[in-house]
Parts: structure tokens; sequence; C-alpha cells
């Protein structure tokens, strides 16, 4: 017998009525460029969502009063960040929704949803509707809250605009001779897109290859020193990866200790997990009835993000994003492609291009007690130094009760490596062209 889809009878379903009452609809951060785009184009087709920015202990200390200290780090900041901004008294908890995603899966994050609605109702706050932002089929469905495929392609944009704000922006900031600028630039380009992406009416892809490359030459304006730091790699657990408040601002840590941030885009994240549906379909039988679609998605993606590879190389001489396939391609001399808890594939893969780019040192972001990103992360950096020695990977722990100072001391001891490690190399190049023989001229 066919399963049929159920509506869970104990939970607050957000309907057609609460979207149309103006209830405010709140979302963690993350990525934050990316996630006020995305809420830009949900408010221009009628909901009113805001992405959350308080951060600070005392976010973490509400996540830490409702949820078990051994449960996922990522789901104590954002259930705290629910919790603290509904006690804030900015908004009205009569006429809130939370939006939170859900991956489905084996990973934690999937119990996420239950677990913030078991915190509502212990902060006082279970009749606050949360909405499941999820694509899987047979998970929670919400008659308010739906996603049309012209926001969905809108939504693949500003993932792209998001990542190559991110990705420039970390090039620059270490070298701008005006502090503060590409900051700057950051705030008005997200303030720009979001206009464009929220705009109705069509929005034809040619307009979106016009605004990579005057991203690019946005920042490429920036007045730069010529100098050389060392460039350090952050890889991890998708949410500690990103996430500032998770992460103790590591991305401002490196720039304040004198090196250059480089961050795999949110964009491999999202192809991993189409392309993990197309690897079901190979390697289990399973989803073949929509595997067409994720083949299409793939497809669909993977071309964009060249085009976005092509805006970086031909308007700059800036390090471009990397390519999903190349990517894909270097994990799986490593591991299975059908490894997916905790990052999975992707989370090497991620380590070897950064490799191969030339990018040696690299900063392993975990929550602590993730075994699944354990296994894919820690797990897999003895291989990964075996076939490259020079490979100076550091994995860091985060958790409510760990130290800022002792994971700070952990990525300087890395740093300090890393700086010993490029300086012998810089030698051996130095001594190879001395010892090169000089070519005889041809008479």
């Amino acid at each position: 017998m066919k399963k049929k889809n159920r509506i869970d009878t104990n939970r607050v379903i957000f309907t057609r009525e609460m979207r149309e009452s103006g209830y405010k609809i709140l979302m963690p951060t993350m990525i934050p460029r990316h996630l006020r785009m995305i809420a830009g184009i949900l408010n221009a087709h009628g909901y009113d969502v805001e992405v959350l920015d308080n951060t600070g202990r005392d976010t973490i200390e509400s996540g830490l009063r409702y949820v078990h200290n051994d449960t996922c780090y990522p789901a104590q900041i954002c259930i705290g960040q629910f919790v603290r901004a509904l006690e804030s008294g900015k908004y009205d908890p009569n006429k809130c929704a939370l939006l939170f995603s859900q991956t489905g899966g084996g990973c934690r994050a999937s119990n996420y949803i239950s677990l913030l609605r078991k915190a509502l109702a212990k902060a006082g706050y279970g009749h606050v509707p949360v909405i499941s932002l999820n694509f899987s089929a047979g998970m929670e469905k919400n008659p308010g809250f739906r996603l049309t495929l012209p926001m969905l392609r809108r939504m693949v944009y500003a993932v792209l605009y998001g990542d190559m704000i991110m990705l420039l922006e970390n090039q620059c900031r270490p070298y701008e001779i005006n502090a503060g600028e590409s900051l700057a630039v950051s705030e008005r380009l997200t303030r720009e897109l979001s206009a464009q992406l929220g705009r109705r009416g069509r929005l034809p892809y040619r307009e979106i290859k016009r605004t990579f490359a005057e991203i690019v030459r946005a920042y490429d304006a920036i007045p730069r020193r010529d100098e050389k730091r060392l460039r350090v790699g952050i890889v991890g657990e998708i949410f500690v990866k990103f996430s500032p408040l998770a992460n103790n601002s590591l991305e401002q840590f490196l720039i304040d200790e004198g090196a250059e941030p480089v961050v795999p885009g949110f964009l491999g994240f999202a192809q991993y997990c189409v392309y993990n549906s197309i690897m079901d379909a190979k390697l289990y039988g399973r989803g073949k009835k929509t595997l067409p679609l994720f083949r299409f998605a793939h497809k669909f993606i993977l071309g964009k993000q060249n085009d976005m590879i092509r805006a970086v190389t031909e308007n700059s001489s800036f390090m471009p994003p990397a390519d999903f396939e190349v990517t894909r391609r270097l994990a799986e001399e490593f591991i299975g492609l059908g490894v997916k808890m905790g990052e999975g594939w992707l989370l090497p893969g991620e380590m070897l291009d950064l490799i191969h780019s030339g990018v040696t040192s690299i900063v392993c972001t975990q929550p602590f007690g993730c075994l699944p990103n354990h296994i894919v992360g820690k797990g897999m950096m003895k291989p990964l130094r075996e076939k490259y020695p020079d490979a100076n990977i550091v994995a860091v722990d985060y958790d409510a009760s760990a130290t800022v100072i002792n994971q700070q001391n952990r990525i300087k001891l890395m740093l300090a490596n890393g700086r010993e490690i490029a300086e012998r190399r810089e030698r051996e190049e130095k001594e190879r062209e001395a010892s090169a023989p000089e070519e005889c001229p041809v008479s």
C-alpha cells in the first residue's frame, strides 16, 4: 500500500490566511548577503520575510536553555536566534512564523524542526507556526508557503550573486588601501541586487550575465596594495563554515592575522545536493522518476556557474570560483560519491580543489560531536597529506562550551606552519632557477 502524506495535527500550520494577514516570517542567519537577497525575492511575492541579525553570547545561551547541550551546535544557534528574537519585544509572537530549512537524510539537521517546536513550547511560544523549507517529497508542507519555479530560478541567481560577492570581497579586504571600502561595495551591491531580483516581471538571463561582469569590475576598481599574503581555505560543516556567529568571525580573524580567507561558495553545496539525487538513482535505483528533473537542474546550475567563472577570468585577475565538476573528479579519487552524510564527499573535494589551486593551508570547521562530519573531514586528512605533503590542514571544533582562545591558538599554529611552508617552497623555487642551465644562443 502507498503511504499517504499526512499532516501532523500537533503542529501549527502556516495557512494562507496567516500569509494574507501579514505574518512576519523570521529566518536564521547563515550567509547574510545570500539570505538577504533571497528574502527580497520572497517579499516581492507577497511574504514579509526578515533575516535575523541577533548575535552574541546571549543568543547562544538562549539556545542552550531550550536545547540539550549535546545537540548539534548549529541547531542550538538557530533555535537561540529564534527564541531570542521572540523574547526581544521587537516582534509580535502572535503574528510571527519561523522559516527553517530541513534537509532530509541522515543528518541531525532533519530533526531541527521538531527540536525547534519543542523549544518554542518550553519557552511559551508553542502557537508560533514553523515553516519547513525543504525539497523532499513526503516532508512537511504548509498551504500558506509555496515556492514557484520562477522564484527558485531567482534564488539560484541570488546564490550566484552572493558567492561572487563573498569571493571577491575576501580577495580585496586584506589588501585594500582605504579601510572599509570592500565592505561598502558589498553592502551597496547587496541592496541593488536584492532590488533587481525582487523586481516583478521578466528578468532575462542576459541581464544576469551583464551583472556578473559589473560586480567583478566594482571590486577590481578598489585600490589595493601589491603584496603577498598567505591564502587560507575554509571548509567544513555547512553552517559553521559560513556563519560568523558559529565560527567566531573566522574570516575576519584570518584577515586580522595577515592572511587572505578563501571560502568555497554555497553554490557548490547546492550542486552537491542535486548530484546526490542523481547518484541515488545510479547506486540504489531510488528516485528514477525524478531523475530527469535532477539531471536538468544539475546541467542548469553548472552552466550558470561556468558563466560566473568566465565573468571573473575575463574581467579581472581575481582567483575564480571552483568548478564543481573538477571538485567532483578530485574527490572521486579518494572517496566514493555515495558518501553523503556530514557534507560527504564534498568536504574532501573542496580541500583537494583548494590544494590544486595553491591554497595548501586550510581550516576545517566542525561542530563538536558531529560524527559524520568528522569522518569525511578529519578522517580524510591523513590520505590527503600522504599524497600532498605540503597540505597544512587543521580541524577546529566549534561548540557552545569551546573557548575562542583555544580555537584561535590552533589556527595561529597552522598559520605559522603555512608561512614556513611558503618560505621553503619559495627558496626551493629560487634554487631551481639558479641551478637551471643557461640557454646557449643559436648562432
